[in-house]
C-alpha cells in the first residue's frame, strides 16, 4: 500500500506543476497553454481510476 499512496502522489504532484504551468502560459501562449490543460487532465484521469481502484 506504501508503493500505491506514493504514486497517487506523484501524480497529484505532477498534475499540480501542469495546471501551474496551463495557468501561466494562458497569458502568452493559449495554443502550449491547452497542451499543457490536456496532460494534466489525462493525469486527473490516472489519479480518479487509482481511487477508484483502492
Amino acid at each position: 500500500m506504501f508503493g500505491f499512496a506514493s504514486r497517487e502522489e506523484k501524480l497529484q504532484d505532477k498534475y499540480s506543476k501542469l495546471m501551474q504551468e496551463a495557468y501561466d502560459l494562458s497569458t502568452v501562449n493559449r495554443k502550449k497553454s491547452d497542451l499543457k490543460l490536456a496532460e494534466a487532465e489525462e493525469i486527473g484521469r490516472q489519479l480518479e481510476e487509482l481511487k477508484a481502484t483502492s
